[in-house]
């Protein structure tokens, strides 16, 4: 069976964690550091590797995640002065939300077979070539598995599943009751099955259409 398992954003997606910090709040804080220059270098470092791996999981391929990242907090740097407090993290997944899907409308929506995770890694920290291949392979059938969920299902599975993000805090971001949180979670698990199943015996017999 095919695991959903969590992977943190590449050691590059640093760097743009860093851009999406400076491309906004640099010039700002050069003249005087202001309360919403300090807001906004918070937002980035709390959630930028969160919404990095949402919108991977929500189909954005990873050589398109990093700029995908960054739109989505110029957007949130536009409208600072609009998020509620404690409202932060629902403001940019579903910002991320509508960037994905523009993402997967403008054809963005590539296989990867080559992810690069780790090649800003240091030499005696990096798996092994088959450990990067075991890597690769599973990243690529996540991705199968998730591209063919229902986009309602695959939303709430990203969120529950992959991020770890509670029930509750997940109808509260999507604007749900708990209960169709609830029902899609099981009904994403079972299709994330379902699906997973089919993937398996089709590569066991050789290929063939989904």
């Amino acid at each position: 069976m095919i695991s959903a398992t969590r992977s943190g954003p590449p050691p590059r997606a640093a760097v743009a964690r860093d851009a999406a910090v400076a491309a906004h709040a640099e010039r700002a804080e050069r003249v005087a550091p202001s309360p919403s220059a300090e807001r906004y270098r918070a937002l980035v470092d709390a959630h930028f590797d969160f919404i990095w791996r949402s919108l991977r999981g929500l189909g954005v391929p990873a050589g398109s995640a990093d700029d995908a990242a960054q739109h989505v907090f110029l957007i949130a740097h536009q409208k600072l002065g609009e998020i509620a407090p404690g409202r932060e993290r629902s403001f940019l997944f579903g910002t991320a939300l509508g960037v994905a899907a523009n993402a997967r409308r403008a054809g963005a929506r590539r296989r990867e077979l080559c992810d690069d995770d780790a090649m800003a890694v240091a030499a005696d920290d990096a798996p092994n070539p088959e450990q990067l291949m075991e890597m690769k392979q599973a990243r690529a059938l996540l991705d199968e598995v998730l591209d063919a969920m229902a986009e309602d299902l695959r939303v709430v599975f990203v969120l529950f599943e992959l991020e770890g993000v509670p029930t509750e805090e997940i109808a509260a971001m999507l604007e749900l009751a708990k209960g169709t949180v609830a029902s899609r979670l099981r009904r994403a698990r079972e299709e994330f099955r379902a699906i997973a199943r089919r993937i398996q015996a089709r590569a066991l017999h050789g290929g063939g259409n989904r």
